[in-house]
């Protein structure tokens, strides 16, 4: 099984926040963290425009959202596609007073949490996603120092 990480746009400029192979170190950190190993993994950077046909597309929900995570993983190996907005980072960045590649960095992993069978729906799963996304970032901030 390949093990890869890409990170693409649609309509959009990379983010500069981006470093990608920081970002892969640390995405398969997280990984091993969880048990996991990274298999194909695909970033795509949008923007609102295209999350929302996304989210129509292929969920059937008529609403903006920050990330869309299309799950193939297969046992313990995690594969998918995720649609970041980075309009929709941006955006909640703005409102939670927070620092914008922070906020994106927060996205990016979010979506690897989903894959590791994470979720932030039911009742207190929102609070057990948040600690794995503060923990995740604390290796990153490890990572780049």
């Amino acid at each position: 099984m390949m093990n890869s990480i890409e990170f693409t746009t649609d309509g959009v400029q990379m983010p500069a926040a981006l470093d990608p192979d920081a970002t892969r170190l640390w995405l398969g950190r997280v990984a091993e963290a969880h048990g996991r190993r990274i298999g194909e993994l695909t970033y795509i950077f949008c923007s609102d425009d295209r999350i929302i046909e996304v989210n129509r597309q292929f969920l059937q929900h008529d609403y903006y959202t920050d990330i869309i995570t299309f799950d193939y993983c297969r046992g313990r190996v995690l594969s998918g596609d995720m649609f970041i907005s980075l309009d929709t980072v941006r955006s909640n960045a703005d409102m939670l007073g927070v620092d914008p590649d922070r906020e994106l960095h927060r996205v990016v992993v979010h979506g690897l949490l989903h894959l590791c069978g994470i979720n932030d729906k039911g009742p207190g799963e929102r609070e057990i996603m948040e600690r794995e996304e503060d923990a995740a970032l604390a290796v990153l901030c490890e990572i780049k120092h």
